[in-house]
């Protein structure tokens, strides 16, 4: 007797229990978060003080505690649909809706007045324990989904319309990763593939033209159909919408914007319309610009208090090894393209530039002995801490050049005038990368694109560490 057909037919049956009670996952979701935040607070209880009887005050918290996390957990987006997307993505949601509940806890304890009636350490041990016991049990809970999935359960059928590369890259990219549950039944397309070399037509299905996409649809049992086209051919996109508007099928629009130089590309929604960001920076965010003026203010004062001696010393040389101010200025393009003074230490005699400037002309100009060693040791950099005091520049970012360059560059380097999306700084990525002085232009470029792309406060902390450790003595440095 042939068993796989009852396995098989066991399989659709779980599968489609799976889908149809996949509404209630959202639900199931709050239950066992709450769960988890109370017994991670009972947890913690019992550790701080070893046993879990709990007094009145503590309750009280507790359960306010639960109620902030459901507000917060549903705010930052917890219980949306997370199939498709890193498991790094859903953990910055929990983290934030967790430490944003503590927060409200903290602030309601001050309001109150009551914060000094339950114990500081139970809910930093309580915040501590919730995060880790959800986020594990999330975790475990995407592998298990993944499993099953790849199984064959609660499996979702696709549909691509399109054809060429974007089509192509789709299709393997869905087929290649069987944890998410997306089998590709085929896909349409008004034109046949020519190219002998094509691997849909090697490895998928061509169902027929756009125009039967209602009838392949309703046979196939489709539930997601995947637009992948050029946007120059939006017009496909109208006729897709048009045929299924009676349907209750996914449709999902994979833009062909790859060929594009995109910087922090992302959807958001201005004035109620959805608007796709091809190059954008996390530094227009009011938070982000928040901390990171926040952190160039309080490392500047700090660098400047501890340094002022050496500055002294290095003014004093600088004025008696050759005649002339101590601090050179020299006009540089910052943020959005606006020019500022930027501040160094005279390195050079008065009239060395007075032909003229070039690129990669630093190390023919005229340098004073002193001047020499102070470049060497990048020691010339340090009053644009001032500078960055100012608010002129950032401690970490692209450095910025002078304003006759920028205007020859931004024809000749391709995305050069995005590095102008923040800050200039004092160091930067491509600067620890060994791309500094009259280096390659593009690998900077590039590096400051990067660094754009993928800026944290602890990107910065690196970059300023791996400075002081390897980036002030330079064979580049001029």
């Amino acid at each position: 007797m042939d068993t796989s057909i009852f396995k098989e037919s066991n399989k659709v049956r779980t599968g489609d229990f799976i889908k149809e009670h996949s509404a209630s996952i959202g639900l199931s979701l709050r239950i066992f978060d709450c769960f988890f935040l109370f017994a991670s607070g009972l947890l913690s209880f019992g550790l701080r003080f070893s046993h879990f009887d709990l007094p009145h005050t503590y309750k009280n918290v507790l359960l306010l505690g639960i109620l902030f996390a459901v507000i917060c957990f549903s705010s930052v987006g917890c219980y949306r649909g997370w199939r498709g997307t890193s498991f790094l993505t859903e953990a910055k949601s929990i983290l934030s809706a967790t430490s944003l509940t503590f927060i409200l806890l903290i602030i309601s304890g001050f309001i109150t007045q009551s914060s000094d009636t339950f114990s500081r350490i139970w809910v930093v041990t309580w915040l501590i324990s919730a995060s880790m016991l959800i986020l594990f049990y999330r975790y475990s809970l995407r592998r298990i989904l993944g499993v099953l999935r790849a199984r064959g359960y609660n499996a979702r059928k696709v549909l691509i319309i399109g054809q060429g590369s974007l089509a192509n890259d789709v299709l393997h990219k869905l087929s290649s990763k069987e944890e998410l549950g997306l089998t590709v039944v085929g896909y349409l397309s008004d034109t046949q593939e020519n190219n002998k070399e094509s691997v849909i037509e090697k490895q998928f299905k061509r169902l027929g033209n756009i125009d039967e996409l209602n009838t392949v649809v309703s046979k196939q049992g489709i539930d997601q159909v995947w637009v992948a086209i050029p946007m120059s051919e939006i017009d496909t996109m109208q006729k897709v919408q048009s045929a299924l508007v009676m349907s209750p099928v996914t449709i999902r629009f994979v833009p062909d914007i790859f060929g594009f130089q995109l910087l922090n590309h992302s959807i958001t929604e201005v004035a109620g319309l959805p608007v796709i960001n091809l190059s954008t920076s996390h530094m227009l965010e009011g938070k982000n610009r928040f901390l990171k003026a926040l952190e160039d203010k309080i490392l500047s004062t700090i660098i400047l208090l501890c340094i002022s001696p050496i500055l002294l010393l290095v003014a004093l040389g600088v004025k008696l090894s050759s005649p002339g101010p101590v601090f050179y200025r020299q006009e540089r393009v910052s943020w959005n393209g606006r020019p500022f003074d930027m501040l160094k230490f005279r390195s050079m005699s008065v009239d060395s530039e007075k032909d003229g400037v070039k690129w990669g002309g630093a190390t023919s100009m005229s340098v004073t002995k002193f001047g020499a060693f102070i470049r060497r040791t990048s020691l010339d950099e340090l009053p644009q801490f001032i500078n960055v005091l100012k608010g002129d520049m950032s401690i970490v970012g692209p450095r910025p050049e002078r304003t006759v360059f920028v205007d020859q560059f931004k024809h000749e380097i391709p995305g050069y005038m995005q590095k102008h999306m923040m800050k200039a700084g004092i160091t930067g990525w491509a600067q620890i990368n060994g791309w500094r002085g009259d280096t390659d232009l593009q690998k900077r470029v590039e590096c400051d694109l990067y660094y754009i792309e993928n800026w944290s406060i602890a990107l910065d902390i690196k970059i300023i560490l791996q400075t002081i450790w390897k980036g002030f003595i330079n064979k580049n440095a001029a």
